[in-house]
């Protein structure tokens, strides 16, 4: 395959090392568990590093909506792309690079947020990195060359925000500043997207988050309504067994008087013996029917 090989796990973490180790996000990752997500991505094993691929295609690898791939990528087109010129709008194709660059900015947004990261990047409200800060200094004389230097620095700041447009005023041989209201607009549009999308996720969690709030009530309240069923289920079935147990001792006390009559003198003379064998004689008889009387009862009352 040339220069586009296919690469193997074990040689992923020294390519992404040789792309970011100098990237001032991977100073935040190293030593954190994100740095083993980094070199570990299932994608790595797949990718040719030469090859280009679409915003869709790397929202699958890192499980998020095309939408939210390219919400990431707009304030940070600059870095993404390396500095480029002229950033993509709509066809964005991605490196390896790129991918990466893109890769940390997502394992890093939770906890930095898109402003925390920019100020990490050195980038601007206007997506530009800051390259030259202007800083007081005390002049001990009117040195004309420092001016310059200075005025220099705030018009080249001025031009790289995109905000300001600066041409030559012919009839008067200075320079004019006007201010570039379509860069303007469109900022202001990109801002109030974002603000729009940052709402439709609120929404969008805030809603998942009353659904499982009311399925887990519901499982509360079945739980509850069980539970008191149990209870009243089993207090009917102890005292259907009551019933049965007292209807059983009756007869076995009838039967008993039936099988042992016995004259006067003799039952006051064997009143204890009697006694015995009349308690054991309705154990028996109880432990013989129960189960079955029981059985019969319960069915009654369940309906089968």
């Amino acid at each position: 395959m040339g220069c586009e090989r296919m690469l193997k796990v074990n040689d992923t973490k020294e390519l992404v090392l040789g792309i970011v180790q100098h990237d001032p996000l991977f100073a935040v990752i190293q030593n954190t568990p994100s740095e083993e997500i980094l070199y570990n991505d299932g994608y790595l094993t797949n990718i040719e590093h030469a090859n280009y691929y679409s915003t869709s295609e790397v929202a699958g690898w890192f499980d998020i909506t095309d939408a939210m791939l390219r919400y990431y990528i707009r304030p940070f087109e600059q870095y993404i792309f390396d500095n480029a010129t002229n950033s993509p709008n709509t066809n964005i194709r991605l490196n390896l690079p790129a991918i990466l660059r893109l890769r940390m900015i997502l394992l890093l947004k939770d906890e930095y947020r898109v402003k925390g990261l920019k100020h990490l990047l050195g980038i601007d409200d206007y997506g530009q990195f800051i390259k030259h800060q202007i800083t007081a200094t005390t002049m001990g004389t009117d040195d004309l060359a420092n001016k310059v230097d200075v005025l220099g620095n705030v018009l080249q700041q001025m031009v790289q925000t995109g905000l300001f447009n600066i041409f030559p005023n012919e009839d008067h041989g200075d320079l004019q500043v006007t201010i570039n209201h379509d860069f303007l607009a469109q900022k202001i549009q990109l801002v109030s997207s974002e603000s729009d999308l940052q709402v439709e996720e609120i929404q969008k969690e805030t809603t998942e988050l009353k659904l499982e709030n009311e399925h887990l009530q519901k499982q509360i309240s079945e739980l509850q309504e069980r539970s008191v069923k149990d209870i009243v289920q089993k207090i009917r079935e102890r005292h259907i067994e009551n019933e049965i147990v007292s209807t059983l001792r009756t007869e076995a006390l009838q039967q008993f008087s039936m099988d042992n009559k016995a004259g006067f003198f003799k039952k006051t003379f064997r009143s204890s013996q009697i006694e015995m064998e009349k308690e054991q004689f309705v154990l028996s008889y109880i432990s013989k029917h129960l189960e079955e009387r029981l059985e019969v009862a319960l069915n009654n009352y369940y309906g089968e």
